[in-house]
């Protein structure tokens, strides 16, 4: 019978060394897997943590070994290329970090041998990601496994895959279950046994034969029914000898339909099932990619909490335990590729590779309902290459899986005239209206137009959102990275979003902040704080329970703020979110009155003239506490203060009716005077078209997002990005001359 022996314990490491040992080194440091050697380096900015190859060495002892016939090396995540060697010899490379891939050591297995495995995460043209917006984590991330087996067995070989293939049809009230296996060494006289149980181990369905492909039948089929109802059935084949089981594998699976209306969105058995939730990263503080099983626990009990029935997972494939907890809870996924921000017509084959890998591996997953070609990929524009290349992915995936369909995350900037968003099945389109650039209110007006443009594809929101840090303020304003701007932009776009029913799909962007090393931004560089918790999982901001009002039925008050003590008004604003039909507020034991909100958005003017006080929302059988206190300045620990910054925006002068750095590049050009000044003194220091910014070349899209700037936040990232310096003296010359520019 098989056996899977887990190798995770006591590896030797190493990034110094230049050359495979020949022997087990003796200064390497000890470190047990999972294990990434950017956790600290790939999450404190500056974009400067190791990009190179390091080393893990292992002895494997024979005679420890379950005895077999043969030996498979399993790693199930190697970022992003690495190659195996066996006492010095040359055994196997793979290019793509987030997928299982298998080693026959077999031949090559001695008494006592040296197990080296070469990781290498350095920059290249050859293996996606290579741009991108968040830390290409180094290391054995995921489990490193030995699969001791049977001469005859079943499918190691073929792209990472376990083996069997599970493609059930829902036929009225029952289902047609298909189950096709792939054998290695098979002999005459050797028959499968094929057995499909219920959820509670009950026999449903059984054949005894030597066939590799067959048809079962459940009769009264119970339907995987999302979040409301994720039953899973279990097929299992059995590889029998002489009446002896010799090798056995198994897959959970759920018998669903699901289709993609233009006008009513997702339905899944027959119901319009709406598709809101957020997209994830695999990593954390601290920790960075090599995640435990109670990571991967946690992070989804959190998402079913907000009240989500879909994530994206971005954007590569993740952990197949995380899989099969979203298959348990029925979450409906986006699984993807990492063919992100820059076509390499170098890396074709890589992208038909990680594919196959992310099909083959992911087949049985009844939550996968769409497969993710690539995400913001023409943020350049598109090329000949590009939609070639695009063509291929998704005629392999239809191929592959004719149970599915393909989708992309497009970006801003792509023109829905783009004969890329031809290609898949599906659309969706990552915005940031109100972010970068834009405001809130255009999101659902360019929804709007797109489906009037293209009523017959389904269209949706594959990421949009805002970074929020521990900054607070009573005025928010877009790029201030406070709490309550990140908290009134969910609020709107709940609103847009969630109320349009054709959108088939919405992903915030992001359920949790993540590691990027290449930003320096927001008071605390290394990470993207777009996430509605924090990087560390401690924290929920506001817009969390923003998300859970609309969303979850577990019934629930909260009260938004609450890191926000000290304020200066005399009247302050006060916003409570809850699924529940009325909130009243009390302070200091005196109620405010009771309000109904039908957008689950619950404002209150509240007194803030004593020295303390303390705030109880009530709903129901519900309350949430919080203290606000009246202080007579404002308390500078609540602004964002960059590190490094040389001027922030609460330094800036502004004139009533006149512009600022402060102001939008688009409002200024939009004036005679304006453009005029961005002739001159400006444009000689501002990226222009045609220029290179972070690898990619200028567009009319890209210079048009850009108008969205503010000028000190468009100065401040472009000069991270291309090395830009200004004095402070500089810029404040620059807004002494835009205070004389008067606003239309």
């Amino acid at each position: 019978m098989r056996t899977v022996l887990n190798l995770n314990s006591k590896w030797a490491f190493t990034k110094q060394a230049s050359a495979v040992p020949a022997s087990m080194p003796a200064d390497w440091n000890w470190v047990n897997l999972p294990h990434s050697w950017n956790a600290i380096d790939g999450q404190d900015g500056d974009n400067d943590y190791f990009r190179g190859t390091a080393y893990y060495a292992k002895t494997i002892v024979k005679a420890d070994l379950p005895v077999a016939d043969q030996y498979y090396l399993e790693l199930c995540g190697a970022n992003s290329s690495a190659d195996v060697y066996l006492d010095g010899k040359h055994l196997a490379h793979h290019d793509g970090g987030y997928s299982t891939w298998r080693v026959n050591i077999t031949e090559h297995l001695g008494v006592s041998s040296l197990l080296v495995i070469a990781v290498d995460n350095s920059a290249n043209e050859t293996v996606y990601p290579q741009t991108a917006d968040f830390t290409f984590y180094g290391g054995l991330y995921r489990n490193v496994n030995l699969i001791c087996v049977a001469n005859s067995h079943f499918d190691l070989d073929y792209y990472g895959g376990p083996g069997l293939a599970v493609t059930p049809i829902v036929e009225d009230k029952d289902a047609r279950v298909t189950i096709e296996t792939w054998l290695t060494n098979s002999k005459m006289g050797q028959s499968l046994r094929y057995t499909i149980s219920s959820a509670c181990g009950c026999e449903v369905a059984s054949v005894e034969c030597d066939d590799t492909m067959v048809e079962l039948y459940i009769p009264e089929v119970h339907l995987w029914h999302g979040r409301k109802d994720p039953y899973l059935y279990t097929a299992k084949i059995e590889l029998l000898e002489d009446g002896n089981v010799i090798d056995c594998v198994s897959t959970r699976f759920g018998c669903r339909t699901f289709k993609i209306d233009p006008e009513n969105g997702f339905i899944l058995n027959g119901e319009e099932y709406p598709l809101r939730g957020v997209s994830r990263h695999q990593d954390r503080w601290g920790i960075g990619n090599a995640l435990l099983p109670e990571h991967h626990e946690e992070d989804i009990e959190l998402i079913c909490e907000v009240g989500c029935t879909t994530i994206r997972l971005a954007h590569y494939q993740h952990d197949q335990y995380f899989y099969d907890l979203c298959d348990e809870k029925g979450l409906v996924i986006w699984a993807e590729i990492p063919y992100i921000s820059k076509h390499m017509p170098t890396a074709r084959e890589n992208t038909i590779s990680q594919m196959k890998e992310l099909v083959v591996q992911n087949y049985n997953h009844p939550s996968i309902v769409v497969w993710g070609l690539s995400n913001e990929i023409t943020i350049a524009g598109s090329t000949e290459d590009l939609l070639e290349n695009h063509n291929i992915l998704n005629d392999m995936c239809h191929e592959m899986d004719k149970t599915r369909l393909t989708t992309i995350a497009s970006v801003s900037m792509c023109p829905i005239t783009d004969p890329y968003i031809q290609i898949p099945d599906v659309v969706s389109y990552n915005h940031y209206f109100g972010w970068y650039g834009g405001d809130t209110s255009m999101n659902g007006p360019w929804f709007d137009k797109f489906h009037a443009t293209y009523p017959n594809i389904p269209i949706g929101c594959s990421e949009y959102g805002c970074e929020a840090l521990n900054w607070h303020t009573s005025k928010p304003t877009q790029g201030d990275y406070t709490e309550e701007y990140q908290a009134y932009y969910h609020e709107e776009l709940i609103k847009q979003l969630f109320t349009r029913k054709y959108i088939w799909a919405t992903h915030v962007w992001n359920m949790f902040d993540f590691g990027a090393d290449a930003r320096n931004e927001g008071g605390e560089n290394g990470q993207n704080h777009k996430g509605l918790m924090t990087f560390d999982r401690k924290y929920k901001k506001d817009s969390f329970y923003a998300y859970k009002a609309w969303l979850s039925d577990d019934p629930f008050v909260h009260l938004c703020g609450k890191r926000y003590i000290d304020r200066v008004e005399d009247v302050t604003k006060v916003t409570v979110y809850s699924n529940l039909p009325e909130v009243e507020l009390f302070a200091n034991g005196v109620s405010l009155g009771k309000k109904a909100a039908e957008d689950h958005f619950f404002y209150f003017d509240v007194p803030n003239t004593a020295e303390e006080t303390k705030l109880v929302a009530v709903a129901g059988d519900y309350q949430d506490e919080s203290v606000i206190r009246k202080v007579a300045e404002f308390n500078n620990a609540y602004r964002l203060q960059e590190k490094g910054a040389i001027l922030n925006w609460f330094d800036i002068n502004e004139v009533e009716g006149y512009f600022s750095l402060n102001d939008k590049i688009g409002d200024i050009m939009a004036t005679m005077k304006g453009k005029l000044f961005f002739m001159g003194m400006v444009a000689k220091m501002m990226p222009k078209k045609g220029e290179k910014v972070a690898g990619f070349e200028l567009n009319d899209n890209m210079m048009q997002m850009m108008g969205g700037f503010t000028v000190l936040r468009l100065i401040s990232m472009a000069g991270g990005m291309m090395g830009m310096e200004m004095t402070k003296e500089q810029l404040l010359e620059m807004n002494a001359q835009l205070n004389k520019i008067k606003k239309k």
